[in-house]
């Protein structure tokens, strides 16, 4: 489930708003254990998105970065690579 959340600092263009709650929405999904919370439980699961959500989004405009900003293409490219490398690696299933 959180294979899904992205770094979000140095990144050229900044992090967007949806972005980041998403981000936010994935670390609550795995800290809760749920993905669809019950009627009585999504107040709390809501709250508990954007505190998240707040708190990395502050977090994310407070770092420093020492290196130049990362290009997202550049990076997802890169990570197509190496899944088409696992992928082709991969042992196929017998019959």
């Amino acid at each position: 489930m959180c294979r899904s959340i992205q770094p979000l600092h140095n990144y050229e263009p900044p992090a967007t708003a949806d972005e980041v709650r998403a981000a936010a929405l994935q670390y609550v999904r795995k800290i809760s254990g749920m993905t669809r919370p019950a009627g009585a439980n999504q107040a709390a699961f809501g709250l508990a998105v954007e505190a998240v959500a707040a708190a990395t989004q502050q977090l994310v405009e407070t770092l420093v970065a020492t290196s130049p900003p990362h290009d997202r293409t550049v990076d997802r490219q890169r990570a197509r690579a190496r899944w088409e490398r696992r992928q082709s690696q991969a042992p196929t299933a017998s019959v």
